[in-house]
């Protein structure tokens, strides 16, 4: 039996991808009995697949997808959370931006939740990146929770745990398909179901190595472009 799920989605993250496996390895180590690790490497040019290939290969717990097709944030999502086993499954980024130590907690408050979310913005949650970046995404989920209804204060964080049994219930192909938007399209069709979510306080880091794959006032144009799809389609009933 699989208790938990880690899906790791990466792309060119060759100099963060065997210092997280290794780190997620250690802080849940006594945690859960039955653990996997799944790495959705997106054809990366840089090797990330065969830097895990070839530390972990004797690693049972710790597995490597490679896909050609389709690529994608979301969709790397999608396939991992579809191959993934456990009872509980965690998302989460690959580069440092989120704490590995921060999964134990997150897999612990399902017990208490369907979707468990890694909040910068509630109490006693923060991020390493400028103070400008910071209260430029905290204005930005404040604008989603009014226009959207969300009741969560992080909308675009990424960072969560969730049950099987919730899985079950969701529509994947309302929910991941393109970016990080798929984030709250999972936040809102999850609530729209009455399952029960909670968020806990994470202080996300700054990136360990490797460069950033967006450019931030482009892709918060690209979300404003979603949240008014959104609005669109619910205005018409089709959402």
């Amino acid at each position: 039996m699989t208790d938990l799920s880690i899906v790791l989605p990466a792309y060119n993250e060759r100099e963060n991808i065997v210092a997280l496996v290794e780190r997620l390895l250690q802080v849940m180590d006594g945690v859960v009995k039955g653990l996997e690790i799944i790495v959705i490497d997106d054809n990366s040019p840089d090797g990330t697949a065969e830097a895990v290939r070839r530390v972990f290969s004797g690693d049972h717990r710790v597995q490597v997808v490679v896909r050609t097709e389709n690529r994608g944030l979301a969709n790397s999502i999608r396939v991992g959370i579809e191959k993934s086993a456990g009872e509980v499954v965690v998302v989460m980024d690959t580069d440092f931006n989120h704490p590995p130590e921060c999964v134990p907690i997150l897999y612990d408050f399902t017990r208490h939740a369907d979707l468990v979310i890694g909040s910068r913005f509630t109490f006693g949650g923060g991020t390493s990146s400028s103070r400008l970046r910071y209260y430029l995404s905290y204005c930005y989920n404040l604008f989603m929770r009014l226009v959207l209804g969300t009741r969560i204060d992080d909308n675009l964080g990424g960072l969560f745990s969730i049950k099987r049994e919730a899985l079950e219930k969701l529509d994947f192909d309302k929910i991941f398909w393109g970016y990080g938007d798929y984030f709250f399209r999972l936040l809102l069709l999850s609530q729209r179901l009455g399952l029960r979510h909670v968020q806990i306080p994470v202080m996300y880091g700054n990136r360990l190595g490797g460069e950033p794959k967006t450019r931030f006032l482009n892709i918060f144009a690209k979300y404003t472009m979603e949240v008014f799809r959104i609005i669109y389609l619910r205005a018409t009933g089709r959402w």
